[in-house]
């Protein structure tokens, strides 16, 4: 059982990655009816030991559509016409979808308008609603 390195702190089984290989669309000439270049990768996100609890719920968000209601990640790769690069691209997908997950986002520091942008703010306003009243003025000329 290889581990498979994804970041410094998380390793994956190649257990848990579970490939299938089924007929891809697009070019390939001949190959295109014969061989199953086109890989299917499934990742089980809820129930994978690598992960903590934090990177998987980042992850979760992550997946979009790509998630099963089961919580499982299914990456389609058929870019290229052979099996073995579609391997490595849908591999590289899933990893990189976790290797952004592990980053943690950086806490918002609330920040307090300054003095000049009120003032900008308050002047547009201003302007804004001179123009208005000037609109609905008639004069008596």
């Amino acid at each position: 059982m290889a581990r498979l390195p994804v970041t410094a702190s998380i390793a994956l089984s190649d257990t848990e990655l579970v490939e299938s290989f089924v007929l891809a669309s697009g070019p390939g000439g001949q190959n295109v009816n014969k061989l199953a270049t086109a890989v299917e990768l499934r990742f089980d996100v809820l129930h994978s030991p690598s992960l903590s609890e934090e990177v998987r719920a980042r992850l979760l968000r992550l997946c979009g559509r790509r998630l099963t209601r089961d919580g499982v990640l299914v990456v389609h790769a058929q870019r290229f016409r052979s099996q073995e690069q579609n391997r490595a691209d849908a591999r590289a997908r899933v990893f990189e979808l976790i290797r952004r997950a592990s980053i943690a986002p950086l806490p918002r520091k609330p920040t307090r308008p300054t003095r000049a942008s009120r003032e900008r703010r308050l002047e547009g306003k201003k302007q804004r609603g001179a123009l208005k009243r000037n609109r609905s003025r008639r004069s008596d000329d």
